[in-house]
């Protein structure tokens, strides 16, 4: 079982938010950017990226249960999503990489088990 702490250090992630539940186990990957279309099909534990960075994709992660979010391309993250990620403990990362490029590097570092 891969945790969000080990995906992190393996794919050197920045480490933004949420870090007290660094230790969510990881049970998938979701991709998307339209908040009502994750919400309604996002699985308890999966990785969640997105383009996204507003307040409401922590809300989005909670309702969804998912494990993290991770921010694809380097976008900016607003400071009201990060005070709301600590609040709610959804852990926060960032990467350079796309969303597709960090979809292939997960399946890698987890050996196709997510």
């Amino acid at each position: 079982m891969l945790t969000v702490e080990e995906l992190s250090n393996k794919l050197s992630l920045e480490k933004i938010s949420g870090l007290e539940n660094m230790d969510n186990v990881i049970s998938g990957v979701y991709i998307g950017d339209l908040l009502s279309w994750v919400m309604a099909n996002i699985k308890p534990g999966n990785i969640w990226i997105t383009i996204q960075t507003n307040i409401n994709v922590v809300a989005v992660a909670v309702l969804g249960e998912a494990a993290c979010i991770i921010i694809a391309e380097d976008a900016e993250i607003d400071e009201s999503t990060i005070m709301k990620s600590n609040e709610e403990g959804i852990p926060i990362l960032r990467s350079s990489l796309s969303a597709y490029e960090l979809a292939i590097e997960i399946n890698k570092v987890s050996n196709g088990s997510i």
